[in-house]
């Protein structure tokens, strides 16, 4: 019983995870869950980011965190500066209710946040611009340069009091994973040595929290840093990333993971050979493979629009009967992808997007088809 009470306050487990697999594994299919350092975790996640900053758009995303937690859902993902910090704080009533009532440990639950992206409280200030300094310069965590764009932040001081204030908001003591919110927001002003002399100073930072006890691992959690051309501006080589690592940690680093879309409209994760690694140009997920990262897929529905009607080429999939579990199969059916994210407005989108986990993923060939109009189509050959 001790040890149960310890790891209530602590981070998903091995042993958490897969016993929350025993009790919801009941009607879903073989690969319902993914395996990944030893867990469990369900193929596909919440995702918190839609949504006006509002009390009534929040009782409706707890309720739909809590109705997929008792639907088999294990992944759960957030951002400080989701709906104005409103995002970390429902997740964290529901995870209060859910773990008090004792229908879960705090250990079957993987939950990731993110760091970067200067937040609002609540509601938007009326004066964004100097809200954003006052909670960085004129706090003394950023210069004005560092300060990019006015909105994104990742020096030390700052990411220090970032996650402070997101295990504040969700009321845990360890995070299982902390990412840096789109850092190639600072490539469009830097020049690409004071980009990574900056990340080496992050990773530092994450390092520390590791060892401290307040995550359990970091990684980068992109736009379109993963998806970009090899000479775009905004590229970033995930084998690179993983040196830096190495740089500040040694080989023993906790950089494990990534998050980028992986949509029927944005495939380019399957398709754009952009990742170098051990002298071959790859996809970004066949470089997480290679790489051995955690990749969860953002925007599975393409902020709705996906959930509402699909391209016309897509094969129709046995059983599925809306636009969005057609996305939803795609996504958490890519090769190397852990988790698909997907925010849900009410328990009936619960209920909708769970039932994909019934089914196995997706054929290769239907994976190919479904992608057969885009640009470059096709996943590169493994």
């Amino acid at each position: 019983m001790v040890s149960e009470l310890i790891s209530q306050r602590s981070w998903a487990t091995e042993a958490g995870t897969r016993r929350f697999v025993r009790y919801h594994a009941d009607g879903k299919a073989d690969d319902a869950y993914a395996d990944i350092f030893r867990m469990r975790l369900s193929t596909i996640g919440v995702g918190t980011y839609l949504g006006a900053a509002t009390d009534e758009v929040d009782a409706a995303y707890e309720a739909t965190i809590i109705d997929a937690v008792r639907r088999g859902i294990n992944v759960i993902d957030t951002a400080g500066n989701y709906r104005c910090q409103r995002g970390e704080r429902v997740v964290g009533r529901a995870l209060k209710l859910l773990t008090t009532s004792g229908e879960v440990w705090r250990s079957e639950l993987f939950v990731a946040s993110k760091a970067g992206f200067v937040p609002f409280d609540g509601a938007p200030p009326a004066d964004k611009a100097g809200w954003m300094r006052d909670c960085t310069v004129r706090r003394g965590l950023a210069t004005e340069d560092d300060l990019v764009g006015g909105c994104h932040c990742m020096t030390p001081a700052y990411l220090r009091e970032a996650l402070d204030r997101s295990l504040n908001n969700l009321g845990l003591e360890t995070l299982d994973v902390l990412f840096l919110h789109n850092p190639e927001t600072q490539l469009q002003v830097l020049d690409r040595a004071t980009f990574e002399d900056r990340l080496r100073l992050a990773f530092e930072a994450l390092e520390e929290a590791v060892a401290s006890g307040k995550i359990r691992a970091y990684g980068l959690a992109t736009w379109s840093a993963l998806r970009a051309r090899p000479d775009e501006r905004d590229h970033i080589s995930l084998a690179r990333m993983l040196e830096l690592a190495s740089e500040v940690a040694g080989l023993r680093h906790n950089m494990r993971a990534v998050q980028l879309p992986v949509n029927l409209a944005m495939p380019e994760a399957l398709t754009r050979a952009n990742q170098p690694v051990r002298g071959h140009m790859l996809p970004a997920l066949d470089a997480v493979r290679e790489l051995g990262l955690l990749a969860l897929a953002s925007g599975p529905l393409l902020q709705g629009r996906l959930g509402r009607a699909l391209p016309s080429h897509v094969p129709t999939l046995e059983g599925a009967e809306t636009p969005a579990q057609h996305a939803l199969q795609f996504a958490r059916s890519a090769p190397s992808v852990t988790s698909a994210l997907v925010g849900m407005a009410s328990v009936q989108h619960v209920a909708e997007n769970t039932r994909v986990l019934t089914w196995p993923k997706a054929s290769a060939q239907w994976l190919q088809a479904a992608m057969a109009d885009h640009p470059g189509a096709g996943m590169a050959a493994r």
